[in-house]
């Protein structure tokens, strides 16, 4: 049995979480991602998005993370958007990404969704092979172009 267990991340201990999220955007600022989560537990009230935490019975931080949405999809109906999925263990991370990907269907189905839609930025295989693992297959192909920043006139 593992003692990996997983709950919503609230805003009052998204700074606890700081170092996870720099793992998966290590340019991400604490302040922006203060806000982001104080404007995340707001939509999640609303049933709309959160952040998921793991954190290993006995411990005080969260050693793995991801962020949901939840959005609606002309052909699946209610879909759930999963990103930034981290996972930090020294022996095992493959278990803290299992009980992610545990929650992750199972967020799905209490939030009643159809479906879910994982985003595995950049070349993070060992969550891709995860949630492969989990029965989530590739649906399409992701692409991505930043724009410029619009200068006022």
């Amino acid at each position: 049995m593992s003692n990996v267990t997983t709950e919503i991340l609230s805003a009052e201990h998204a700074r606890s979480a700081y170092p996870l999220i720099r793992e998966a955007l290590p340019g991400l600022d604490l302040q922006t991602w203060l806000r982001f989560a104080r404007q995340t537990a707001a939509a999640r009230k609303a049933g709309k998005a959160g952040i998921i935490a793991a954190r290993r019975s006995g411990r005080a931080h969260p050693c793995g993370l991801f962020c949901y949405r939840v959005d609606h999809d002309l052909e699946r109906g209610r879909v759930l958007i999963a990103e930034h999925f981290v996972a930090v263990d020294l022996l095992e991370p493959e278990v803290v990404l299992a009980a992610l990907v545990a929650e992750l269907d199972a967020l799905g189905r209490r939030l009643g969704c159809n479906a879910v839609r994982s985003l595995v930025h950049g070349t993070a295989a060992e969550v891709s092979g995860g949630l492969t693992d989990a029965g989530h297959i590739q649906a399409g192909t992701l692409l991505f172009k930043s724009l410029p920043a619009v200068l006022p006139p």
